[in-house]
């Protein structure tokens, strides 16, 4: 695993054990992300639940971006994103949260943090895509016109729409499927 363009483009991440515990999206995965989304990231601020090793939060601050906060709460997934962090010399534009990913949503609602770019790669097991999209846009935390993307497994079928989270985009990995949402205010 390594983190695909930019300023660290090259670099190998701390991975996990096994993939029991931690699945880290794939290489390919996230250099089809970033081709979607656009290759650079600058000037966003980045929120990535569920981080596990960081990979893609990091990836995006090696594009560009200014912020990114890692939120997990599995102590092996913190202890990978602060080594990975410490490698690739992030650590002035990375904050690691340990929470859940619904904790850390209200915790930075709280903060009023707002993010451009949101990742979302949970436990396949737990359908979690339409309650962090709940989540998020309870919390305020996604600017307006900021992106969501949704990991998640072939059992998971995401809606059209979640509240002001319209579905722009869907990559079908085999046991991966990426749904990428926007926010649209109704009111905008």
């Amino acid at each position: 695993m390594r983190i695909v363009a930019g300023s660290a483009k090259g670099r190998v991440l701390a991975a996990p054990k096994s993939d029991d515990v931690i699945r880290p999206t794939a290489d390919r995965v996230r250099e089809t992300l970033f081709n979607v989304l656009g290759q650079r990231c600058d000037g966003l601020t980045v929120l990535d639940l569920f981080a596990g090793t960081g990979a893609l939060g990091l990836e995006a601050v090696s594009r560009g971006a200014i912020k990114a906060v890692l939120v997990d709460r599995g102590p092996e997934a913190l202890e990978l994103c602060r080594q990975n962090v410490a490698a690739l010399k992030f650590g002035d534009r990375v904050e690691i949260l340990k929470a859940s990913a619904l904790e850390g949503i209200t915790s930075l609602g709280k903060k009023k943090a707002v993010f451009e770019l949101v990742f979302s790669d949970p436990p396949y097991a737990l359908s979690a895509g339409v309650s962090v999209l709940e989540a998020l846009g309870q919390a305020k935390i996604v600017s307006d016109g900021g992106v969501a993307v949704i990991e998640h497994g072939k059992d998971e079928q995401l809606p059209e729409r979640v509240g002001d989270f319209v579905r722009i985009d869907e990559r079908d990995f085999g046991t991966a499927i990426v749904t990428m949402f926007r926010l649209t205010p109704s009111d905008a």
